[in-house]
Order: structure tokens, then sequence, then C-alpha cells
């Protein structure tokens, strides 16, 4: 143990060197990842198609190349599911991340090389423990070990050579040895595909380890969290490993969930650092215990543009680079990487709190937003009323989702949202009082069409029973993994199905 923190410790003094050369050097270093990108598959099939071994400049690369979306790139990745080769890539691609993002039924598969594993997630990997020990010199995970609780895996049929699994699964497979030898459970337990015998098993093979680091979807812990509570007997999670001093999230918001583990873990110096770990790439990593934003990962084989949200749509649309792009603007994110997407649109939002050096937050999601008055609703706004919403009432939200409500006759439009409280407001009416009120404040387009409820009136807030969100979430065969709620929809079709469930139930 003490030669590998003596190891470990070289490692992360020459690591953190590098990330701040990155953060001194931010333009610098993309522009060479955009040069060793397009060089690296100019004899590509795409990249002959493109003509890459022309591109001199940023600027012909975005004449030549169209934005792309799964749609897009999906002809060339069901040839690589295949087993065809040099399609979007020059080396061999021989693992997909299966990936939903929502609870559509369509899934996606993901191009995971053995570059972008390498450069990418398992650098991103190392960087979390980096960025933590360099916050924590004293820290002790390595004197346990780390949970993680992820999705399943499965062997692709279509071709012997290839296989495909959640990301979690994919890392898993691919672990260097000293990490698996920190990890727990065993392989067998953690890539179960059935959710609910994969909980149970692990919450009796954990519940007696030494367990000091924690990774997941917070949604799923949670799950994981109370099981083994219940088989214990104890009251919290420090009494069942009370070396705990690290969680390790990412997916979704942390807010709504930060005061469950509060009462979980009751200890004030536990670690939360959050990370941005997508399918398509390892993004962003908190870098300070005291901050909540993420600084932009620069050297992980990913070349990054951002498209202004309200330039979504338009034929041709220019993106901007890192030194064009401002603070508190709303940006969807565009990829070229090591794994062969191309102006890849991942569909998630962002906002820069800092330029120098570059740190983000998640906004929402490209596809996640209500805007059937012109009110233009995103995710961080939701995610930021709730929260106030529950500071002022006491409540604590396990899930939740919201859809317009259209015109009827006389009566005009409205959101409707369902939440499924873990604990309830102390004043419900309240509770709906301080949402509107501070959407009000902080969306001007939702303030001014709710002015004299001309075009929106008060939300509708429903109550769902326990379980309503993961049973909706099982009956969509989408349990575990990175599975989640959709959090705002345009439309009615999730909500719809969801109050039905719920007065079928009831």
């Amino acid at each position: 143990m003490t030669i590998f923190n003596s190891v470990f410790t070289w490692f992360m003094k020459k690591r953190i060197h590098q990330i701040e050369l990155f953060m001194k050097y931010p333009n610098e270093v993309q522009e060479e990842w955009f040069e060793q990108l397009i060089s690296g598959a100019e004899q590509t099939e795409w990249g002959k198609l493109y003509q890459y071994k022309s591109i001199g400049r940023l600027e012909q690369f975005k004449e030549r190349v169209p934005i792309q979306n799964y749609d897009t790139l999906k002809p060339y990745i069901e040839r690589m599911l295949k087993g065809e080769q040099n399609v979007l890539w020059h080396s061999g691609i021989r693992w997909f991340a299966k990936s939903s993002g929502t609870t559509s039924d369509r899934s996606k598969f993901i191009p995971v090389s053995e570059e972008s594993l390498e450069e990418c997630h398992f650098k991103g990997g190392k960087d979390m423990l980096t960025l933590y020990f360099n916050e924590r010199p004293d820290a002790r995970i390595f004197t346990g070990k780390s949970l993680t609780l992820g999705g399943s895996n499965q062997v692709n049929q279509l071709h012997p050579d290839a296989s495909f699994g959640d990301l979690s699964a994919v890392i898993m497979k691919n672990l260097p040895l000293w990490a698996e030898f920190y990890r727990t459970p065993h392989l067998d337990i953690a890539l179960i595909e059935n959710f609910e015998e994969k909980i149970e098993k692990m919450a009796y093979a954990t519940k007696d380890v030494n367990v000091t680091s924690i990774s997941g979807v917070p949604t799923w812990n949670l799950l994981l969290f109370k099981r083994i509570l219940e088989i214990t007997g104890k009251k919290n999670l420090l009494e069942v490993w009370p070396n705990l001093e690290l969680y390790f999230h990412g997916a979704v918001n942390f807010t709504p969930y930060r005061d469950q583990f509060k009462k979980l873990i009751p200890n004030n110096e536990m670690y939360y650092l959050e990370t941005y770990n997508a399918s398509e790439g390892f993004f962003g990593i908190q870098d300070s215990f005291d901050s909540g934003d993420m600084l932009l990962m620069l050297d992980y084989g990913i070349f990054y543009e951002f498209l202004p949200l309200e330039n979504i749509g338009e034929d041709n649309p220019k993106t901007l680079t890192l030194d064009e792009v401002a603070l508190d603007k709303n940006y969807a994110l565009i990829i070229s990487t090591n794994a062969g997407l191309w102006r890849y649109m991942i569909g998630d939002t962002i906002r820069f709190t800092s330029l120098s050096p570059f740190r983000i937050q998640i906004t929402g999601r490209t596809k996640h937003f209500i805007n059937a008055f012109g009110e233009e609703l995103i995710i961080d706004n939701a995610e930021r009323a709730l929260a106030e919403a529950c500071s002022q009432t006491g409540a604590i939200i396990r899930d939740y989702t919201a859809a317009p409500v259209y015109f009827n006759g006389d009566e005009c439009g409205a959101h409707e949202w369902i939440i499924e409280f873990e604990q309830k407001p102390a004043e419900f009416d309240r509770f709906v009082d301080l949402l509107d009120e501070t959407l009000r404040r902080i969306n001007s387009d939702y303030d001014a069409k709710r002015f004299k409820d001309m075009a929106l009136r008060r939300p509708l807030v429903r109550r769902a029973p326990e379980g309503t969100f993961f049973n909706w979430l099982k009956e969509k065969g989408k349990l575990g993994g990175q599975n989640k709620v959709p959090r705002l929809a345009n439309n009615r079709e999730y909500i719809d199905s969801i109050l039905k469930m719920m007065e079928l139930v009831g």
C-alpha cells in the first residue's frame, strides 16, 4: 500500500503539471489535438470522403464536414458493428458503449477505440483521483475498496469480435489490474443485467467490505444504500462503511439528491466530486471542493466546438471555439474524437462559469426543454427553482418530470409537474408558489408568459406515490446504468404515460 501511494503521488505531481499546462495554454492544446485527429483519420473512409489530407485550417473542416448526430453516423456505425474497420477511425473498434441517455426505445452504439479508452476514459478516471488528492493530500481511499454501481455488458451477436455494454461496463471489462484490485464487487455481480438482482447481490457482497469511495448515478446508488441499511439494520452508511470519504457522481444534477446523501452519510468531511463522463467521452471534472462547476479537460483526444443554443436548427450554423465563447451563455456541445465521432452534437447543453481556466456546468439537453409558449425553460432553470422550493419548505425530491399543458378553450396553458418526494414539503402550496416565483425570477421569458396568466398559469404539481418513477422505468426496461427519467419534455409523451400508470395504481 505504501509503495502504491508513493507511485501514485509521483504520478499525481506529474499529471497536475500537465493539467496546469492545458489550463494555461488551452487554445494551443486544442489546436494540437485538432491536427492530430485530422491526421489520424486521413486514410479512413470518412477522411477520404471529406478530403482530410488537404485540410489545413479549422475553417476548412467546418466548411466540409456538416454537424453530425447519431442518425447521420448510424449507417457507418452499423457497418462497424458488423466488423468493418477503418471507417470512421484508423485503429480497430471492438467495443461499443450502448447509450440511451433517456427513456427512448432506440439504443445508440457509440464506438470506443483503444485510444479513447486509454487517453480519455481511463485518463479521466486517473485525473479524478489526481484532482481529489490535490485537494485532499491526506486522503486514504486506497486503504479500502471503491464501490462501482454500473451497467450490464453483453456480447454483440452481429460480429464475434465486437462487444457492447453500458459505458461503465465497457470500462470495467477493460480496467488495468491495479484498478480492478481496488474495485468492489466482483465483475460477476457488477455486470449482472437484471438490475433488481444486481442490487440485491451487490448489497450482500459489499456490506462487510471496507468501502472508502463510491461512484455511480445518484438515483441508483440510493436504492443500493437503502437496501444495505435494510439488510444490516444500521441507521446510516457510516455505520456500515466507517472509512467512507468520497463519492464520484455524474449523469444527473446532484442538487436534488444532496440532502438525501447527507442523511445517509452524516459526515461533514464527506467529499462529493462531480464528473462529466458520457458514452461519447470524458469531458469535465470538478477540481475544487468549493465550486459547483467542472474543469473542461482539454487533452483527452477531443476537439471541442460550441453552438449557441439560439442557432440550433439553422442550416450550417456557426460554431465557436474556446477563444470565442462567453460566460453564462448556453451552448450545445459538439465534439470530434479519437474514436471517430466527427462534429458530433451529443445533445447536452453547457455554460461557461470561467474562461481562465475553462470551467463549465451542464445546463440540460438540446431536446429536453419546454418551449410550448415561448418560455424557453431548460433543465438548469428547473433544478434551481426546485432547489429553492425544497430549501424553503424542507422538501427532498426523489424524482420529477414536467411537460406543457396546452391551451384548452378559454383556459391558458401551464406546466404540469409530477414530483416524487423523499420528504414532502411542510407547506405544499408554498412549495408550488416558490417553484413558480423562482422560475419567474431566473427566466425572463417564463416571467413574461406568466404575466397576468395570459399565456401560462400557475404550475400544476402532482405528487407521485413512492416508487412511481422506478416502476415506470422498470416497465420500459430501463432500470440501472445511465438510464434516467427525462426531466423536461416539450410534449406530453412521457408525462401522460406516467399519469396513466398512477391512475392504474391509484
